[in-house]
């Protein structure tokens, strides 16, 4: 059932005092992109009457069919709590349809929702509860962020060694009054990183709620003075930044995951689910690990994950299932990092679990060894294949899965063009490891 309808949506922005509602959509990178409009637009919007150039954007649209709509989603009505209290500013999320309204197969929602909309066929809602890591760096004197950090805090540290710790606090009281359950919030691994985890839900509004998050903590920092940045491995030495991503099914109600007989408490269907993400683990990390940086975060020593197997006691493998039961049981996959299309993410991670259901994949038994400290032998001998290396190897995966290349649909050949493109300028560009190391020596 909608939160909100049309009426709402107008009565809301004349009592609120809103002037400007800010039209937000997510492109192929997963880059939030808005168009502002004032209140008296608001009606005309919510007819479905707001166009855009959508050739405008790379790699979005063709210009032959540039137009483009924007159909904004009721229930995502949110106020700004960091803009002016009078002549407020909120924003609507919007689903990008065609001229003639059809639903347009390169908008990253549409695809998550196709998904989710085949899963409510078959009786499932996909919960999902991201866990974000993030940095805090200082800007420069002309306002441009740095690696540059002061901090030297380390895992739940505490003030005043955690010198992010009222930062973190306006982040979590700014997202709970837009409506965010803040479950919990710290410090991570390396200095200036943090976390903040805010309750699961179903996939789209999960999705939205990842990018409503980082523009949050972005907003946020800067109004400390501070960069925040989600890049999976902004330095050499430290731990990268992921998000994890928690995902269970509920049908008629209950989480299905759950089964008290069993000895790890796992239903058929969550295994089912665990052998559909492995399965196709190695196709998924293009989708969900997608820049060249991506891969410096995913190396051993660092505590993200190079190995494709699961466990349920330890944090080494690609796959945990954590400790909580009953209603609270979950599987974490443990690759993703926060530059990811979440929408794209959860949309393929859904399908792949779902083929696991539905073609009864029985995962490998679950390594409850430390895979971080077993050596390329152990690793063969026992079965445990690795996840690509670097974005190339990801991308030729990804062609070679034909489940997870129909879920992207029309965005996959432009997700693979973009990426081919960015790796190549990678592999041309000359860094500044390779002049210390050869300029003065060749």
């Amino acid at each position: 059932m909608s939160r909100y309808t049309r009426e709402d949506i107008i009565r809301l922005i004349e009592e609120e005092d809103v002037e400007f509602i800010r039209l937000q959509f997510t492109d192929l990178y997963g880059t939030l992109k808005n168009v502002a409009i004032t209140s008296s637009q608001i009606k005309k919007a919510l007819d479905n009457r707001c166009m855009f150039d959508g050739s405008s954007i790379e790699r979005f649209a063709a210009i032959e069919n540039a137009d483009m709509m924007l159909k904004p989603d009721p229930d995502t009505f949110a106020i700004f709590p960091w803009r002016p209290q009078q002549g407020k500013v909120a924003r609507l999320f919007c689903d990008v349809c065609q001229a003639d309204g059809k639903p347009y197969g390169g908008d990253s929602r549409q695809v998550l929702k196709k998904a989710v909309e085949e899963a409510r066929k078959l009786g499932y809602v996909f919960n999902v509860g991201p866990e974000l890591e993030f940095f805090l760096f200082d800007m420069d004197e002309n306002g441009l962020p740095t690696t540059n950090t002061n901090e030297q805090g380390g895992y739940f540290d505490l003030g005043p060694v955690d010198m992010g710790e009222n930062v973190r606090r306006d982040m979590v009281l700014t997202l709970e009054d837009m409506g965010f359950e803040i479950e919990s919030s710290h410090h991570e691994a390396a200095p200036a990183q943090h976390e903040i985890d805010f309750r699961y839900a179903d996939a789209l509004t999960t999705a939205d709620n990842i990018m409503t998050f980082k523009l949050a903590v972005r907003t946020i920092a800067k109004r400390h003075g501070l960069h925040a940045t989600f890049m999976p491995k902004p330095k050499a030495g430290v731990d990268g930044s992921g998000m994890h991503i928690n995902m269970s099914l509920e049908k008629d109600g209950k989480n299905i995951f759950w089964d008290p007989a069993d000895e790890n408490g796992l239903s058929r269907e969550a295994y089912y689910f665990i052998g559909g993400i492995l399965k196709h683990a190695k196709a998924i990390t293009a989708v969900a690990n997608p820049l060249v940086n991506s891969y410096k975060r995913l190396v051993p020593g660092y505590e993200a994950p190079v190995s494709i197997a699961w466990s349920t006691s330890n944090t080494s493998p690609l796959i945990r299932v954590p400790s909580e039961k009953g209603e609270g049981s979950r599987v974490e996959l443990r690759s993703p990092d926060p530059s990811c299309n979440p929408y794209l993410v959860l949309a393929v991670c859904l399908k792949a679990g779902l083929d696991g259901i539905q073609n009864q994949m029985e995962p490998p038994a679950s390594v409850n060894r430390d895979l971080f400290h077993m050596d390329a032998k152990e690793k063969e001998e026992a079965g445990i294949d690795q996840l690509p290396g670097n974005l190339k190897e990801a991308l030729e995966e990804l062609k070679k899965d034909p489940l997870v290349l129909s879920v992207l649909g029309d965005i996959g050949p432009k997700f693979l063009a973009a990426k081919e493109a960015e790796w190549n300028a990678y592999s041309a560009a000359i860094t500044q490891w390779e002049l210390e190391q050869y300029l003065y020596r060749v």
